[in-house]
Order: structure tokens, then C-alpha cells, then sequence
């Protein structure tokens, strides 16, 4: 298997500090220092996953321009973080920040934890002027509109630098986002509407390309696929799961998990060589293919590609984008369905799966690799993994098209161990609870016109989902332990003015 999950610690976040020529050289040698200090809390932090570099204080408005340019243009660079050390006249700020087009992160810290009470003057006062410096660039940010997450306290806080890890995992997600490729094998399920939508706009608003190619260019690589490079697959599966006695070499339906492994391979090479990041295929347009890909689609989901079943797109999409906000912790991310219910009062459930497309990833525990036929699509018995999900807290997510706008609706749960056994159930799958409760949550996400597909992110929760809408000004709907239909109700009531007044998506 070949991740293609980045490592957070090759992008990079700029800190970016700033004063004025007013204090003299001196003061801004300290400003220096002690801004140094700042990012070294933040880059020596576990919490923050990304490469924080420092950068020389900005002074002027040239200088700032010039530097926001700059990291627009570098491709390591997912966002910056800006604090104001001393007192930096905000009008120096304008054109630097109508320029950026990366994720912006206010920090209001300063460079002291405590105050000095018997030693203060007004010399100590020129270079610690945070309290009302960061007001002044606040004010200027707000004034432009400027999109911006804002983090408060001293950097050395663990509080803090949680916060700062939550937005940089949102902001390499937006570069993922932007950066995406997304391969379509064949056209969406058939009369089904939640799976369409605009891939313009998508592009517009998430940066992800979306095109479609024929399943029989994936059928022609499958053909071809050498019979070592099979050998050594099936190999690898064997080693890796509990493989099913009538799928082993020289068993009655070993010619099926080879044929499994040929489809792997070959979509694995179509994404490689297109430079894809997530794709979809659909059990209705699968031309000369024998099975529905379910243990290859398994297992690239595993390896951080992003998929949608039955052409979906958008949740494809988000996949893709939870595996990398999620880089670096246990886990994954998942395309999942709410599939049916247990509604014992008190004590409801929701078992959530898809045909066969669940990413292994959820569990960490030896899957089991079997066969069983499948009963849509008219081909072959397909090859799949079989598991359940580990309990644990999750998040649920999914994309709509609203016409207007897309609008994210992100649901917390909580993962359980199945009930019992199911042993007629070949899938993998989660069994989860709702939070606040299963009515509250089911009617919210009802009443929000959210996707039956969703991602299910077992890495990252609610918190860094929010700071990805916010930074592409997408609008989320949140369904959490404080939830209520009425307030959710008038939320999107608000949203809907919002973003009709506003133009906002």
C-alpha cells in the first residue's frame, strides 16, 4: 500500500509579526527576539502538526504586501499567522491582506506570561503593546471583511496551541481542497438528487476539479495487469487480513481475489499517473469490469484517497479532505451511509455501511477478506473486507447542494461495539449513537437537506470541519451535544438571508 496522506510536518504555516520604525532599532531588535520566542512555542508544540516559520518583522506596507505575495506563491506555505507585537497602524495592513489568498490566523498573545509590576515603565510599555496593538489590526480585519480565525492567550498554553493545531489541519485541508483532482468513472446513480450538484462552483468555492472518464479505460488496465505484479498482491493480502479459505491460491475462488487485485492495481495506477486524489464509480455504469471495486476501493480509501459510491462526487471530495486534516493520527476517514435503525426507546442505534466501500481504516482490528455476491449491478461476486469500526468518538459529514450554496452539515457520535454478532452482514460497518439524541439529530439533519452519503472521520471532530468552512466561507450546519431543532431551525433560517444578501458561499 502507498499512502498518499502528506506529512503535515513538510507544510508550512508563516509567522508573521508586526511593528513600526517609530520605536527605532533597538526596540525592533527585541520585537524580533521575543517574536522568535513566540513561534518557537507554537513550532515546538505536539499539538501543532505543521512547520511554523518565522519570519522577519514587518515594518512596512511594502514589506507586507510583498510577503503575503509571496506566500500565495509558494506551495509549502497553507497559511499564515499574524500578531502584533507592538502597535502596528493597521492602514499599513490593507493591501497585504486583500492579497491573501491563504488561511489567516490572528493571534492575541504577547510576548510575557506574567507582568513585571515592580519594574514596569513606559520603555516596557513601548514594546509590550499587544493589549491594544492586536485591537487596532483587528479592527482593519473586520472592516475588509477579512476571513480569520482569532486565538487568544499565551502561546505557551496548551489551550493555545491546540486551537492553532485545529486551524492549521483545516487550513491542509483547504490545500487539499484546492489542489484536488477528482477522477468520475461514469455518471451519478440514476434519478438520484442529493449525489448531483454544480462541479463549477465546486471548483469556484473548493478549489477540486471534477471530470469524468470512461469505466472501460479502468476495464483495459485491469486486463492488463501482470500476472507477478497480481501474485505479489495477493501476497500482500494474505499477510495483511484473515483471507476467506475459497479465495487463497489454488482454491475455488482464488481466480476472484486475483481478479480483485488486478482492479487495485490498475486504479491505483489511473490515479497515480492522472495525479487524482479522489474518484467514484457507480454499480450501474460498469462496462467491461467483472466485480463493483469494493477491497480496491477499500484499501485506497485506507491509503487517503478520497471516494464516492454511485458518482458522488462532493462526498468523494470530503473524504479526501478529512484524510489529511487527519494526517498523522489514529484512525480515518470513510465514505459511510446511515443504513437502518435500532429504535428500542432509549437505547437507539444507527448501523451505518455501504455495499462494500468502508474504509478499513476505521478499525484496528485484522480484518477479514471474503466473498459474497452482492445482488445490484449483474456482475461478479466482488471481493470486500469485513470489520466494524472501533468505538469510539466519530464525525459524520456530508455536502449539499442548495442551489445557491454548499452547505456542510457535520454531526458528532459515538462508535459502539455491535450489539451482537452479524454474521449476514459481510460489510464493513459502524454501529453509532447520536448526540444530544437520535431524534434531535436525525430531525436536524432532515430539516438541513444533508447527504444520505457521508464521511465518517474517526481522526479530526467537529471543531477543525468548522475552521475548513469558515476559511472557504462555506456554510455549516453543527449537530452536537447542545443541539436543538429550534435553534438549528433558526440558524439556517439566518444563513439563508445571510448568504442571499451577502452573495456568501
Amino acid at each position: 500500500m502507498t499512502s498518499i496522506v502528506p506529512n503535515l510536518a513538510e507544510y508550512e504555516v508563516w509567522f508573521l509579526t508586526g511593528s513600526q520604525t517609530l520605536y527605532g532599532e533597538e526596540v525592533l531588535k527585541q520585537v524580533a527576539e521575543q517574536s522568535q520566542g513566540v513561534a518557537a512555542h507554537l513550532q515546538n508544540s505536539a499539538d501543532v502538526p505543521v512547520t511554523v516559520v518565522w519570519k522577519p518583522v514587518l515594518v512596512t506596507r511594502e514589506h507586507i504586501h510583498e510577503t503575503m505575495l509571496a506566500a500565495n506563491a509558494d506551495p509549502k506555505v497553507i497559511g499564515v499567522i499574524t500578531w502584533m507585537h507592538t502597535f502596528s497602524p493597521a492602514k499599513m495592513w490593507i493591501v497585504g491582506l486583500q492579497a491573501l489568498t491563504k488561511p489567516l490566523l490572528h493571534l492575541h498573545t504577547q510576548a510575557n506570561v506574567e507582568l513585571p509590576w515592580g519594574e514596569i515603565d513606559f520603555d516596557f510599555m513601548n514594546l509590550n503593546q499587544a493589549a491594544h496593538g492586536d485591537r487596532e489590526y483587528a479592527y482593519i480585519e473586520s472592516r475588509l471583511g477579512v476571513p480569520r480565525t482569532t486565538v487568544v492567550g499565551h502561546a505557551s498554553h496548551a489551550a493555545v496551541q491546540a486551537k492553532v493545531g485545529v486551524w492549521a489541519r483545516a487550513a491542509a485541508g483547504v490545500a487539499a481542497a484546492r489542489s484536488m483532482k477528482i477522477a468520475r468513472f461514469g455518471d451519478n446513480m440514476r434519478y438520484v438528487a442529493v449525489t448531483e450538484g454544480d462541479k463549477t462552483e465546486a471548483e469556484a468555492v473548493f478549489g477540486a476539479s471534477i471530470n469524468t472518464w470512461g469505466v472501460n479505460e479502468l476495464a483495459a488496465r485491469v486486463a492488463e495487469v501482470d500476472e507477478a505484479a497480481i501474485d505479489a498482491l495477493v501476497a500482500e493480502y494474505i499477510e495483511a487480513y484473515d483471507v476467506q479459505a475459497e479465495l487463497l491460491p489454488g482454491a475455488d475462488r482464488a481466480e476472484s481475489l486475483r481478479y480483485g487485485a488486478a482492479t487495485e492495481i490498475a486504479l491505483r495506477g489511473f490515479l497515480e499517473d492522472g495525479g487524482f486524489a479522489a474518484f467514484t464509480d457507480t454499480f450501474e455504469d460498469l462496462g467491461e469490469l467483472r466485480q463493483l471495486p469494493g477491497l480496491a476501493v477499500q484499501r485506497l480509501m485506507a491509503d487517503g484517497y478520497g471516494f464516492g459510491a454511485e458518482g458522488d462526487w462532493k462526498t468523494a471530495m470530503l473524504v479526501r479532505i478529512a484524510a489529511v486534516m487527519g494526517a498523522g493520527l489514529p484512525g480515518g476517514a470513510s465514505l459511510m451511509e446511515d443504513y437502518t435503525y435500532h429504535l428500542v426507546e432509549g437505547q437507539e442505534l444507527t448501523l451505518g455501511a455501504h455495499m462494500l466501500e468502508v474504509n478499513p481504516a476505521l478499525s484496528s482490528k485484522k480484518a477479514s477478506l471474503e466473498i459474497h455476491p452482492l445482488g445490484i449491478g449483474g456482475k461478479e461476486d466482488p471481493v470486500r473486507l469485513v470489520f466494524t469500526a472501533d468505538p469510539g468518538p466519530a464525525v459524520v459529514a456530508a455536502l449539499s447542494d442548495m442551489r445557491d450554496r454548499f452547505r456542510m452539515v457535520v454531526a458528532e457520535v459515538d462508535n459502539v461495539d455491535l450489539p451482537e454478532p452479524m454474521p449476514n452482514l459481510p460489510v464493513g460497518r459502524a454501529v453509532w449513537t447520536n448526540r444530544p439524541d437520535f431524534k434531535t439529530a436525525a430531525e436536524v439533519w432532515m430539516l438541513a437537506g444533508a447527504a444520505h452519503h457521508t464521511v465518517m472521520s474517526t481522526q479530526v471532530g467537529l471543531e477543525v470541519f468548522r475552521e475548513f468552512a469558515r476559511m472557504l466561507g462555506v456554510e455549516i450546519v453543527v449537530i452536537d451535544n447542545s443541539t436543538t431543532v429550534e435553534e438549528a431551525t433558526r440558524t439556517m433560517r439566518l444563513d439563508a438571508l445571510y448568504y442571499g444578501a451577502f452573495g456568501k458561499r
